[in-house]
């Protein structure tokens, strides 16, 4: 049996312990000093997997160019093959550095100029360099250079792109700290590195310049509004507020399956703020939680989640898979209730999670 022990940053300064019981694998637990991070760069030039911080959330690394250690992600993590994965790049300069992409659009140039590094993502079309792991058979490849000095640090000292999607068990919310990679990947990859919990908290914006027009896959941190301020026209995808039609293949990370749900139901409810109260109480059982906002706490006579205020749907965003995460750690909760956010702004992000999270149960109060 291993015990890992380890402070959490200091906004939280919770001690957790993990227990590996019968895994094949110790995972390392690293902070962030620079010796560390070249040890995490060597194991990933030997193909190992590195679970990294990133601005927006944890992402699970192996070498991008290396078709048989991407395949430990999709292992590790029990994702779906067909399911591409993003490349990150320290600099964005590294693309033509590495020979990533058949071109770079220029639009990538104008979007990359104002947004990285940050958390976007720009789908172009792939050079042969990049294994068929990463793309899922694609003709595309997705990249983006993250803004969290630790991830850049790392690509850096791996002297390779990394390719990396979210660093949890796939379904589950994704992880914001050390703390929930290591609550899912521990005895499954060969490390991980603290670097604080993540900024954003949700995973970066995807847009797609393969096509004829610009699309909008994934919405993120970055909102579509930003978007078509940049570079003009952007479309937006319809499986980013719908679901993906079964026989379509995923362009993006994220579109497809059901994702970022805990062990607990999320279900929406679409309505007013009183609609929705009404509504939660209604149900309240001793077995039903609420994910909700600060001003409905007082209000609310179930177990609550509060994600932030109301209209700041950016800190909502940024609470949300660590609340999605604590309803399964408090226990005997059988079923969370979350209004239907706005599409406006980063809106859009809150939106397209919950309801992958809920997949796709809404219940509309006003039918009621």
């Amino acid at each position: 049996m291993l015990l890992l022990q380890q402070t959490e940053p200091k906004s939280s300064r919770k001690v957790w312990k993990i227990h590996n019981q019968g895994d094949n694998m110790q995972t390392l637990l690293l902070e962030s000093t620079q010796e560390n991070i070249n040890k995490a760069g060597e194991i990933l030039r030997n193909g190992g997997l590195v679970g990294m911080p990133t601005e927006t959330v944890y992402g699970l690394a192996a070498d991008a160019l290396n078709g048989k250690a991407v395949a430990k992600i999709f292992k590790a993590k029990g994702r779906p093959m067909d399911n591409p994965l993003i490349v990150h790049v320290a600099e964005f300069e590294d693309i033509e550095k590495f020979g990533l992409t058949a071109e770079i659009p220029e639009k990538a140039k104008i979007l990359a100029k104002k947004f990285m590094p940050g958390p976007l993502t720009i789908i172009m079309k792939k050079s042969d360099i990049i294994p068929d792991e990463v793309s899922a058979g694609l003709e595309t490849v997705a990249i983006r250079c993250p803004s969290h000095p630790v991830a850049r640090a790392l690509i850096r000292a791996a002297k390779t792109p990394l390719a990396a999607p979210s660093a949890n068990l796939s379904g589950s919310p994704s992880p914001t700290t050390a703390t929930h990679v290591m609550n899912d990947m521990n005895g499954k990859i060969e490390a991980v590195i603290d670097g604080g919990a993540s900024e954003v908290g949700v995973e970066s914006t995807v847009i797609t310049l393969a096509g004829e027009v610009p699309c909008l896959l994934r919405p993120g941190g970055i909102t579509l509004e930003q978007l078509r301020e940049t570079i003009g026209e952007v479309e937006l995808n319809k499986a980013v507020l719908d679901k993906l039609d079964p026989n379509q293949k995923a362009a993006s990370p994220g579109m497809k399956y059901k994702h970022y749900s805990p062990k607990a139901r999320v279900i929406l409810l679409k309505g007013t703020d009183e609609e929705y109260i009404n509504y939660v109480n209604s149900k309240a059982d001793g077995k039903t939680a609420a994910l909700c906002c600060d001003e409905d706490i007082s209000q609310l006579k179930v177990k609550t989640f509060s994600l932030g205020k109301r209209k700041d749907y950016a800190q909502q965003a940024h609470r949300l898979f660590d609340m999605l995460r604590e309803v399964d750690e408090v226990g005997g909760i059988d079923t969370a209730y979350s209004r239907l956010p706005s599409c406006e702004g980063v809106g859009m992000a809150l939106y397209n999670r919950l309801i992958r999270a809920a997949g796709y149960e809404v219940i509309d109060l006003e039918k009621i």
